[in-house]
């Protein structure tokens, strides 16, 4: 059997039309919010005012937002993760699907 053909078969599944609901639905949000955050600090830092602040001790708000990257950037990991492992069961689902297809045929 051909690679393409087999492709075709996984694709039309509704187990994979749900798969790439959820990944877009899931994905372009997370990475806009991520380039919103992480774009954020040098236009502040070098338009505004705002991260100039004392904010703990010695620190500035700058190095308090910098330290918020890499916590934003875990926890969309940690968030990522957990939504792939949703996301296998779907994967399993559409070769389940695409094969029963096959032998129906």
């Amino acid at each position: 059997m051909e690679r393409g053909e087999e492709w075709r078969r996984v694709s039309r599944t509704s187990a994979f039309g749900e798969l790439m609901r959820a990944k877009k639905a899931f994905i372009i949000p997370a990475v806009i919010f991520f380039l919103v955050f992480y774009m954020a600090m040098p236009v502040l830092a070098e338009f505004t005012t705002v991260l100039d602040g004392q904010a703990i001790g010695a620190l500035n708000w700058a190095y308090v937002y910098g330290f918020a990257q890499f916590l934003m950037t875990w926890i969309l990991m940690h968030i990522y993760v957990s939504r792939a492992k949703k996301w296998d069961k779907l994967v399993d689902e559409a070769r389940e699907e695409a094969s029963e297809e096959r032998t129906m045929h």
